[in-house]
């Protein structure tokens, strides 16, 4: 498995647990991955967060780049994914993600559902009807979708999720242009990316509960203390 991990100094405007940071984000994941191979995309990032990454990850691992976005970062993160052997399971992380321990063993187990795509964030607008701001395929508090069982938890099929998520490098190349379309903006459409995706067949799976969440107070992934899996 292999890690392609963005970082930036130059973030959205989102309110977040005061645990969420540029370090602790990375600390985790390095810690939780610490068996794959690892590359990082550091975007507009200061002395100082170049130093921290350094603590985590060596020179050799690191990309660094002036794009300002997360639509271009994603895109060159794919520019590298492309360069790899088809099997290989590439997981896309965006730098404000916590992750339980166990996260790699899960990821790859989810590949064994036959799901071209593979997410650990259980979103929790996914059980929030669309008048109380969910999600608008989100009907009596569920989306429609079938639960599977694998060695250590259950799986459901979602319509959607973030950034944050893993393929191999075989569905990559089939989906490349899909991707690419709905990264050409300053912000990704990731929505709108994975209903197209599913549209053409590409189903996304993602245990439950969660075992990652992103890193936003209002969508922490549920039932898991996050704050925990930073100390």
């Amino acid at each position: 498995m292999r890690i392609i991990y963005r970082i930036s100094d130059v973030g959205y405007n989102k309110v977040k647990p005061d645990y969420i940071n540029n370090e602790n984000c990375l600390a985790n994941a390095t810690k939780v991955f610490d068996n794959a191979i690892w590359s990082v995309i550091a975007d507009n990032v200061s002395s100082d967060t170049n130093d921290m990454i350094q603590k985590y990850v060596t020179r050799d691992c690191i990309l660094y780049a002036e794009k300002g976005n997360g639509a271009a970062t994603f895109n060159l993160a794919l520019d590298e994914a492309l360069t790899y052997d088809d099997e290989e399971i590439i997981y896309f992380i965006e730098n404000d993600y916590v992750h339980k321990p166990g996260s790699q063993k899960i990821l790859e187990e989810g590949f064994k559902l036959g799901a071209p795509f593979v997410a650990l964030y259980d979103h929790p607008d996914k059980y929030i009807i669309p008048e109380d701001g969910g999600n608008p395929y989100c009907q009596g508090g569920a989306e429609d979708t079938r639960v599977y069982l694998t060695d250590s938890c259950h799986w459901k099929i979602t319509n959607s999720t973030t950034m944050t998520f893993a393929a191999k490098v075989k569905t990559l190349k089939i989906v490349e242009s899909t991707l690419r379309a709905y990264t050409t903006g300053t912000y990704p459409q990731d929505f709108k990316m994975f209903l197209d995706l599913r549209k053409q067949g590409h189903l996304l799976v993602t245990p439950l509960p969660g075992y990652s969440t992103h890193g936003e107070t209002a969508w922490l992934t549920p039932l898991t203390d996050w704050e925990k899996h930073i100390k």
